[in-house]
C-alpha cells in the first residue's frame, strides 16, 4: 500500500512527509519535496515556504520572507528576513543571521526553493541613500491575492528620508498598477 499513498501524493500535489515532522500544514499547503538536515530535521518546501527545523519544532518560513538560498558543498543557506513594522506604505524588513542546512541527501528541494523564491519576486529595485540603501521588492505572498512592497534597509541608513522614499515609490506603484489593470 505504500506505492499507493505515494502515487495519491503525487497525485493530490501533498507530497510525503517524514514519519517525525511534527508541523501542521495548512488545508491548502503541498509538499513540493523534502531533504533530510545532517544532525536532525528535515526541510520541507511546500507551496506556502519553507518548513525549517528549529529546537522547538518545525517553523515554516514563507516564501516571500527568504531573501535569497544559496546551495553548495552539501549545504543550504537560507537568508530569512523578519517583517519588522512598516514604513511609507511598505513592509520593512530586517535580515535574520543566514542559516546553513548540511543536506544528507538533497533532493530537488534546492531546485524547488530556488524556483520559489524566484516566483514569488515581481520586481526589485536598489536605491542608493545617505548612509546606505536600501532594496526595494514587489512579492507575491503565497495564500493571498495581490503584491505586497517590501523595503530592506541597510544597517544605517537614514530612516526619515527612506520613509519619503518609499512613500513616493508606493504611490507610483499603486498608480501603475491602477493604469495595468
Amino acid at each position: 500500500m505504500g506505492w499507493l499513498r505515494r502515487l495519491v501524493g503525487r497525485l493530490t500535489g501533498r507530497g510525503e512527509l517524514p514519519a517525525d515532522f511534527t508541523g501542521e500544514l495548512a488545508d491548502d499547503e503541498n509538499v513540493l519535496a523534502v531533504a533530510e538536515v545532517r544532525g536532525g530535521g528535515h526541510l520541507v518546501a511546500t507551496s506556502l515556504g519553507l518548513w525549517l527545523p528549529e529546537p522547538a519544532g518545525p517553523r515554516r518560513v514563507g516564501w516571500h520572507l527568504v531573501g535569497k538560498a544559496t546551495w553548495g558543498a552539501e549545504t543550504l543557506t537560507v537568508f530569512e528576513s523578519d517583517e519588522v513594522g512598516e514604513i511609507g506604505g511598505a513592509v520593512l524588513l530586517a535580515d535574520r543571521a543566514p542559516r546553513r542546512f548540511v543536506l544528507s541527501a538533497a533532493g530537488h528541494v534546492p531546485e524547488v526553493v530556488h524556483a520559489r523564491v524566484t516566483a514569488s519576486i515581481r520586481s526589485r529595485h536598489r536605491q542608493e541613500l545617505p548612509g546606505g540603501g536600501a532594496w526595494f521588492v514587489q512579492r507575491r505572498v503565497p495564500g493571498r491575492d495581490g503584491i505586497v512592497l517590501q523595503v530592506r534597509p541597510d544597517p544605517g541608513t537614514n530612516t526619515s528620508l527612506l520613509a519619503d522614499i518609499t512613500a513616493k515609490v508606493a504611490i507610483r506603484l499603486v498608480d501603475t498598477q491602477r493604469r495595468n489593470g
